[in-house]
């Protein structure tokens, strides 16, 4: 397995080409998202509705730090969700907004996700 900077970098570039056959070089069928197992299809399923929603996502690295079985991230978004994100109107506005997310890493691949998005920055945008 490559390091977990490369690896990462790797799973971000799966994202955002929409690689959902690859997914699984990436993420655990037992995958849990904020301490709920949600599995690979689950969490497959997660991603493909933002991609549906926000038709102009992207991740993007800002941060990136990495240990032996550990990423934390900070990922930027400059994107223009449709309806409501994060409980907030915003109807097709773009946005600029980060998330913080963390993973643990086991038998290579990513085991479980927390993740919080800046939903204060969202909503300063929308004032």
């Amino acid at each position: 397995m490559p390091d977990l900077d490369t690896f990462y970098r790797n799973y971000i570039r799966c994202l955002n080409h929409q690689s959902w056959t690859e997914l699984g070089q990436f993420v655990s069928e037992d995958v849990e998202y904020n301490g709920l197992r949600v599995g690979l299809d689950g969490y497959r399923h997660m991603l493909e509705r933002d991609f549906q929603q926000i038709l102009d996502l992207q991740f993007v690295i800002r941060l990136l730090v990495t240990d032996s079985q550990t990423i934390a991230a900070r990922l930027a978004f400059d994107c223009s969700p449709t309806g409501v994100f994060q409980g907030v109107a915003v109807d097709g506005r773009r946005l600029h907004f980060c998330e913080n997310v963390f993973y643990e890493v086991s038998s290579g691949r990513i085991a479980q996700v927390w993740s919080v998005i800046d939903k204060t920055a969202v909503e300063m945008q929308m004032a």
